[in-house]
């Protein structure tokens, strides 16, 4: 059974034991800003890629935690970047496959922190303070994007917050991957 992807830097990434040194930012940006939320169920000319909604959760995280050091702000925009290989499973997806699926998702990831001089795992207040931002990311996708109405999206969701991003409107996948890897560069300097 082969288990590595071949990316278009040429690196091969085994997915079951990926090496830090087969993980390249270009691979990731461009992964991730074709890879759709929500299954690409999602309004307007473009699905919103995963690598938008990363800008977006680092942007709320910063807010959220303005005296954040850059690394953990890194960590937020990387903070779904195993997706680049895998994609973006939705929730009762994930459930319905069971456990083998996070297994392998936080190993990708694991690498990918190494990789850019993360801790292989990241602190549990930073890791949580990324969830929220993601949280209020998601809620804000589900009501400007996915169809869902404000009541709904608050049940699903399990959102109680009044915290919300401001309207979204899908970029084309260019531009977010564009967008995501000057954001790295400018996190990484």
């Amino acid at each position: 059974m082969r288990a590595w992807q071949r990316m278009l830097s040429g690196r091969r990434l085994n997915l079951l034991d990926p090496s830090p040194l087969d993980i390249e930012i270009e691979d990731i940006a461009h992964g991730l800003a074709r890879v759709a939320r929500w299954n690409g169920q999602t309004s307007g000319a473009y699905a919103l890629s995963v690598a938008q909604h990363s800008l977006l959760v680092e942007e709320v995280f910063g807010r959220e935690k303005p005296a954040a050091d850059r690394r953990w702000r890194l960590a937020a925009l990387l903070h779904d970047g195993a997706e680049y290989v895998i994609g973006d499973m939705i929730s009762p997806f994930k459930g319905a496959i069971g456990p083998d699926y996070k297994i392998v998702e936080k190993g990708l990831q694991r690498a990918i922190h190494i990789r850019f001089d993360l801790p292989a795992s990241l602190p549990v207040t930073i890791a949580r303070a990324i969830k929220e931002a993601d949280r209020v990311c998601a809620y804000s996708e589900a009501v400007d994007l996915a169809g869902f109405g404000e009541e709904e999206a608050r049940k699903v969701l399990k959102y109680r917050r009044k915290v919300r991003t401001e309207r979204l409107a899908p970029m084309a996948p260019d531009d977010a991957k564009a967008a995501f890897l000057k954001r790295f560069d400018a996190l990484v300097r």
